[in-house]
């Protein structure tokens, strides 16, 4: 069986509510009219019946011995002209002196409402049935010049002469009533037809659906989400900016102004900008975020911003990892570029029959890599410390330069994780920079020395090269600077001093014994 759509349902809802709401205002209208006809007729025979009454011809034949030779004529003139549908004479005991049928005369009055009239004097309009059927009658006492009760008048319309004028009415109203229904079907159809687009086509279960998975998504994200509209009034904001914002997620902040729950957004300038901003750095609730917020557009027309963001720290977290695995895969690619080097010249030796420079080359690296490590499994028990170094050391052998450690050097502290992490962009930068300098020297006077040491309540690394040595030690920690014209230089120093602000320690720089540089990093043990 079919499924109604959207559109089908929204016709049927719509033409049910209409044809209800129209069949209930035409029978209230039916009745209105029918109610006040019947008043206005009940009037109309109360004036007629009074006029009559008060008539001295009337009054004076009552005094005749036959009163309705009189009567009978003079009411039925009246009845004609005012269009009645009869007008009733009797005398005190209800015998009839006049009737639209001849025959009823001398007849008594039908109906028994008379009594108020020939009792109690009152006048009146009732509803009853008589002899030419159900009628709403008005009712007046006739007195004679002694104001006594003589008889009474009677005039009606019969209910069905009632009906007979709504009737016209009814039909006006059926054609009026059948017309607004074909409105409403072509309205309708119009309506669920631009409803159906406003919301792309979708049925109320696909809406519903892909609001629970909106409602998922956003709270499954790791980064906090807040949407406003046109106003600046929040629609929608997840647990997690909730956590990093520290705003109470117990109460409801949807539909509050945006700058009452957060004062120093730029959310609002973004709707008065129109423009994205994008990987926007603040402070907010002592936490450093990175902060996204984009203008939502209905055609051309801004219906408000949406903003994520996330801490800092984590991301510079991932940016670490990232930054460690590439340092790792650079060591790796040094170390197997160095010995890929040195097979070939071993093997170049070796066919020229030089087995004795091949033996000798082969026992220098040996011993030299075998000394390096040696060294470092004693002085520098850290596996990822002695690690970056040994790669830094394949890495100067790939290029040329001779890379020492002091002989005094030792490490033997245990470092946390944050110190282990942040070392290896200090220590790896500041010795590349180290290599970079001297590369423009002659091989005999490249010269790169590291000494380390953790004597007294700090940690201490200088790094001295033979190079030219710094010319605006100023401007060296700055990001962007560097003395080669190439591009993405700039970057290594800056990351090394910022890594040594976050672990509370200071990085100097002055003239080495070498020549060149000297970089001495001071790192508290205690962080």
């Amino acid at each position: 069986m079919k499924k109604f759509t959207l559109q089908s349902k929204i016709i049927f809802i719509v033409l049910a509510l209409l044809s209800v709401l129209i069949l209930s205002l035409s029978v209230i209208f039916f009745r209105m009219l029918s109610g006040t006809l019947t008043d206005l007729k009940g009037k109309q025979a109360l004036a007629v019946a009074q006029s009559v009454s008060k008539m001295p011809a009337l009054i004076e034949a009552f005094n005749q011995k036959q009163p309705e030779n009189i009567i009978q004529p003079l009411v039925e003139d009246i009845r004609k002209e005012t269009g009645a549908t009869f007008i009733v004479v009797g005398n005190k005991d209800s015998v009839r002196y006049s009737h639209p049928l001849p025959e009823r005369l001398g007849k008594k009055m039908v109906g028994g409402d008379n009594d108020r009239a020939l009792i109690h004097g009152d006048s009146y309009v009732s509803h009853a049935t008589g002899s030419l059927g159900p009628s709403v009658r008005g009712k007046v006492p006739i007195r004679n010049n002694q104001n006594e009760i003589i008889g009474v008048v009677s005039v009606g319309f019969l209910e069905d002469s009632i009906h007979d004028i709504v009737i016209p009415y009814r039909t006006k109203v059926l054609t009026l009533v059948t017309i607004i229904l074909l409105i409403g079907i072509i309205g309708s159809f119009f309506i669920g037809k631009g409803i159906k687009k406003a919301i792309f086509g979708l049925e109320p279960k696909e809406i519903a659906m892909q609001f629970k998975e909106k409602r998922a998504i956003i709270e499954s994200v790791r980064e906090g989400i807040i949407a406003i509209d046109q106003h600046g009034l929040i629609t929608e904001i997840n647990a997690k900016a909730h956590s990093i914002l520290a705003i109470n997620h117990h109460y409801s902040n949807r539909g509050r102004y945006i700058l009452d729950v957060i004062p120093d957004t730029k959310m609002v300038d973004v709707l008065e900008t129109r423009e994205s901003q994008l990987d926007d750095e603040i402070s907010l609730n002592h936490h450093d975020l990175i902060v996204n917020r984009l203008p939502i557009f209905e055609e051309e027309t801004i219906v408000g911003v949406v903003a994520s963001f996330r801490r800092k720290d984590e991301i510079d977290q991932l940016a670490k990892e990232l930054s460690q695995v590439q340092e790792y895969a650079g060591i790796l690619r040094s170390q197997t570029h160095e010995y890929r080097n040195k097979l070939n010249t071993i093997a170049g030796l070796i066919q020229l029959h030089h087995h004795e420079e091949a033996l000798t080359l082969i026992q220098e690296e040996s011993s030299g890599y075998e000394d390096l490590i040696q060294f470092l499994l004693k002085a520098v028990p850290d596996p990822v410390l002695a690690g970056l170094i040994i790669g830094k050391y394949n890495r100067s052998q790939e290029l040329k330069v001779s890379f020492s450690i002091h002989p005094d050097s030792s490490i033997t502290t245990l470092l946390s994780d944050i110190q282990r992490e942040k070392l290896i962009t200090i220590i790896g930068n500041i010795l590349d920079n180290a290599f970079e300098e001297v590369l423009s020297y002659p091989q005999h006077n490249r010269h790169v020395q590291l000494f380390m040491t953790d004597l007294g309540n700090d940690f201490i690394f200088e790094i001295e090269d033979s190079g030219g040595g710094i010319q605006h030690i100023v401007s060296i920690f700055e990001k962007g600077y560097s003395t080669k014209s190439e591009k993405d230089r700039g970057i290594g120093l800056h990351l090394a001093q910022k890594s040594v602000e976050q672990l509370k320690g200071y990085i100097t720089v002055e003239e080495s014994e070498l020549g060149g540089a000297l970089f001495t990093v001071s790192i508290p043990k205690q962080h």
